[in-house]
Formats: C-alpha cells, structure tokens, sequence
C-alpha cells in the first residue's frame, strides 16, 4: 500500500475543462430533484404541522433511523464481508455454488419480503398456527417475537441489503495482492490474522462503500417499514405529504433525511482517513484456497447457507406457493408487457447511470480540486430520498421545461405528439437516475481508488492522453466495478416502486406497480404472481454478472 492525496500535480498539467463541463452539467441535472424539494422548505408560508411533529413523533423518528443504520449497518457488514472471505479465500463443499447464490436475496424486494415474513411468522401464519395445533398451546402459553417490530425491520433489512457488501468486498477480495498474502504467511500470519491484517484494509473502501449503499437504501426505503409499523423519517415524509397535505412539513423531514445521508457518505469518507489503498504490488497470481474440511467444512458451509435460505429461498417458496395456489388469474400476455417495461427501463437507466458516473468519478479523479469533487458529492444525494420525493423534485422543475418545450414545437414546428418528457418513460428514467446515481458513484469509486497513481504516470510517460488512459488502462481494471454497478443500479430500479408510481406514462405498468396494486388492495396471494416474476427477471442479471465478475478477477479468465 501507498499513501497518496491524489494524483501528482504532474498529470493536472493538461486540463480537461470540457470534462470539468461535462461534470458540473450532470451534478447539476442529478442534484436539481433534490434542490427542489430543500428549497420547499424556504416556500413562503407558514408551516404548524412541523412544530406539532417536532413535539410529538420527532423524537421517535430520528431514534427508530438511528437504531435502524446502526442494526442494518453492523448486520449487513457481518453477513457480507464474512460470507465475501468465506467464499474467496477458502475451499468448502457447494463453494461455487453459494458464491454467486449469495447474491441472489438482492432479487427480492424489501416490501415483497416483508409481506413473505410476515404472512409465515403472524399469530395466524402457518409457524404458530402449527405450534398451537402441535402442542396443544394457547395465546398465553407461549412466547413469540413479535416480526411487526424495529428487530424484525432490522434482520429483513440486513437480509435483503447484505450483498451490497457481499459483491463489493468480493470483488476487493479477489483483486487482493497475493503477493502480499504470502509476505504474511512467510511472517508468521495465519488465516485469521492475515484477514484481519492484510485483506481487511485492502478491501476498507469497498466495504464502506457497500455499508454505506445498505444504509442508504435503509433510509430511503417506505414500503417496508411501513408494513413492520416503524416510524421513522420516511413514513413522517409521507405522512405530511400525502396524509397532512403539508408540503412544506414534508421538505423539513426530507431535508433531515437528507442530513443522515450526508452523515453517512461523511462518515465513509472520514473511515478512511489520509490512507489510500492501492495495490502496487506486480504480482497477479491466483492464491489458492485453503481446503476446509469436517466440522470446519460444515461451519463454512452453514454460514454461507443461512443468508441465501432466510434472504431468498424461504421467501421465494412462500411466493411460488401462493403463486401456485391462488395466483394472479390474468396472468399470461400481460406479464409479458409489464416484464418488458421493467426491464427496459432498468437497463436504460443502469446504463446512463454508470456513464455519468463514470464520467464524475474521472473528473474528480484529474481534478480533485475546485467544481470537480463538488459535483461528485451532488451526485450521490438522491439516494437516500424517498423514491416519491424524488419524483415529485423531477416534476416540479420538468413539467416546466416539458410545457415549454412542448409548446415551442407546437407553436414553430405544429408538433401535435404531447409532452416529451413526462409524457414518455424520459422522466421516469430521470427519476430513476437521480435516485440510484448512487450506487454506480460508489462502485467505480472503489474500483478507482484500486487504480495507484503510478500507473497514470506511465501511461502518460508513453504519449497518451486522458481519453487515452480511460480507455485503455483504466477501464480493462474496472470491468469488474462496472459490472457490479450496473448489476446494482438494474436490480434496484426492477423493485423500484414510489417513483414509478408517480411518474409511469398513461398504460405504462411494470412489475412493481401491478404487486403494489394487488397487495395494497389485501390480495397479496395474487401480487405474489408479479413480486414473483419481478425476483425471476432479476436473477438472470444477478447470476451472469456475477460469475462475470469473478472470471474477470482470476488468471486467464477461468472459474473459480
């Protein structure tokens, strides 16, 4: 490892101000959603609910966000960067399996698996039920935890939110220095103290990264713990919003929100101090994996297993059952429209978003200081929002422009089409990345900060150019980064729901809003049909991507 601020002052000689441009024009389209639902906390008028709620539920909202972050961050840590050792460093029975299986709970969305729990664990679920009928028991005769509850949120959060950690450490894991592995094991290290010691602070940023995805995700999320009762920041913005009717109400929470985002994205930046963690070592050679065998074999085994059976097993059998059973009665035809509609728009905006994140990362990158590194913060705010609020924040400054525009074309061109934003998937796509810029940002960091220095200097030596250096050293060491963050960015807008909901064209369905619809209206049986279909449609992605990423890491391209 070598510490490094940022780049010599060598390679800044050749500014890129149209790469500065390209930058700063993008944090300002990410970040103008956002700026517009803060300045409606600076709307004239006056505001009661917002002195009510602080001195009411306040209280509960900011203690319910901070337990949540603290059980979801240490739970999604521990599932993720020990399942990501496990399954890189030793040899186990159904290790190559379980390898890309752990990826697989990210398919579910949250508010699908907190239906699935839920309808299993209730005091008239099948659990109990055969626990009375069994044991001949009472109410009063035993005890059950309670799923409705801010435990209950915090173990299906880390559940669904681990493999964020899990790929990114993975990937950090495999491109670990072998060389320096094996300087540790001639040292004396074994496997527990080379973890801890040489393999650990390598993969720092990556684990940050993806703890800090988790948290904000965490944050951001309605559907879920609305469901499990708990009263945190998010349901305090619906409420105002929509219940209250207070607009201004709803920009303070969200804008308090916005507060515990920045404090996380500060809190993993300041994680990793003046250290910079690359790999300078030349050395690419696959280190072999330690064989487990016996009681040790079966502790790896059934660490690794547990996720993937709570995370995705259990709660897809709950679907396939109640699919099978009492299925939506239209499925045919239709499903295959609204597969259609969601996977064209994830794809459409997984690829846009990890372009512009690309190209934010690059420039702070050349540029670590003035507007360049301003943009790159601006950018990664939206996560953290709800998905309605986002979408309202588009529409606000959109609809605008669309009217305008619009009506010029009218007007010189006799366009009779409609709006051309909000009237097609455009402003959805916008929405969308606005609100999953994020992930994409902290992937192609992580991979970035893998990039030492030097290796721009010897490019550079060589005659190339910036452009030149992002095409042809840069990006074949990315690879695995990108594929992760377009991975990420395609399986979240898949479960994407409020933002859908608000700014889907006219006949426009996906997935998502077809489950919401049918679960809203307490038929949940035939929603699970489309929350079934939308964990199908998210596997292909999860499970190609994923062993993609790791042939890219490991010599010759070859399995694991």
């Amino acid at each position: 490892m070598q510490s490094s601020q940022s780049l010599p002052a060598a390679l800044r000689h050749r500014p890129l101000p149209w790469l500065v441009l390209c930058a700063l024009l993008v944090g300002i389209l990410v970040s103008v959603p956002v700026l517009a639902v803060v300045a409606e906390v600076f709307a004239p008028g006056t505001s009661d609910t917002w002195s009510h709620l602080a001195s009411t539920v306040l209280p509960d909202y900011l203690w319910s966000t901070l337990w949540m972050c603290v059980g979801v961050g240490l739970g999604s840590a521990c599932l993720g960067v020990g399942a990501a050792w496990l399954v890189t460093r030793y040899d186990f029975p159904w290790r190559a399996t379980l390898e890309w299986a752990l990826v697989l709970p990210l398919a579910v969305p949250t508010y699908v698996m907190a239906y699935t729990y839920i309808d299993l664990l209730q005091f008239v679920g099948p659990v109990q039920t055969w626990l009375r009928d069994t044991f001949g028991w009472t109410r009063a005769d035993y005890w059950f935890p309670d799923v409705r509850s801010l435990g209950g949120a915090v173990v299906m959060f880390a559940l669904v939110l681990y493999p964020y950690v899990y790929m990114l450490a993975r990937t950090a894991f495999l491109e670990r220095a072998a060389g320096m592995l094996e300087v540790g094991r001639a040292l004396g290290l074994g496997p527990w103290r080379s973890f801890v010691r040489v393999s650990l602070p390598l993969a720092r940023p990556a684990i940050a990264a993806g703890v800090a995805l988790a948290l904000m995700e965490t944050l951001a999320d309605f559907g879920a713990v609305s469901y499990f009762g708990v009263q945190t920041f998010t349901t305090g913005i619906y409420r105002a919003w929509f219940s209250l009717g207070d607009r201004v109400a709803a920009a303070q929470l969200a804008s308090a929100l916005l507060g515990f985002v920045v404090m996380v994205l500060v809190m993993e930046r300041l994680s990793r101090g003046r250290a910079r963690f690359h790999d300078t070592t030349l050395r690419r050679s696959h280190l072999g994996s330690v064989r487990l065998q016996g009681g040790r074999a079966a502790l790896a085994l059934g660490a690794c297993l547990l996720p993937v059976l709570a995370g995705f097993v259990l709660p897809a059998s709950i679907l396939l059952h109640m699919a099978i059973d009492q299925g939506d009665a239209q499925f045919g035809p239709r499903f295959v429209g609204l597969t259609l509609n969601s996977v064209t728009v994830s794809a459409v905006t997984a690829l846009v978003a990890v372009l512009l994140a690309l190209l934010l990362a690059y420039a702070a990158r050349l540029h670590p200081r003035g507007l360049s590194p301003i943009t790159h913060r601006l950018g990664g705010l939206g996560y953290a929002l709800p998905g309605t609020v986002i979408a309202v924040g588009v529409l606000i400054p959109v609809t605008r422009v669309d009217v305008g525009l619009t009506t010029w074309l009218e007007q010189h061109l006799g366009w009779q089409g409609g709006l051309l934003i909000t009237g097609s998937i455009a402003g959805l796509v916008y929405a969308c990345v606005v609100r999953f810029m994020t992930p994409a940002v902290q992937a192609v960091d992580a991979g970035l900060l893998k990039v030492t220095p030097s290796m721009d200097q010897a490019a550079r030596s060589l005659g190339l150019g910036p452009w030149a250096v992002l095409c042809r050293v840069h990006l074949p060491l990315l690879r695995g980064s990108l594929l992760t963050a377009l991975l990420l960015v395609f399986i979240d807008v898949m479960k994407e729901l409020p933002a859908t909901l608000v700014l889907r064209p006219f006949n426009f369905d996906t997935l998502a809003t077809q489950a919401y619809t049918l679960a809203s209206d307490e038929r949940l049986a035939e929603a699970s049909t489309a929350a079934l279909t939308i964990v199908v449609v998210g596997l292909l992605p999860i499970i190609v991507l994923s062993r993609q990423i790791t042939r890219s890491r490991l010599p010759g391209g070859g399995d694991p």
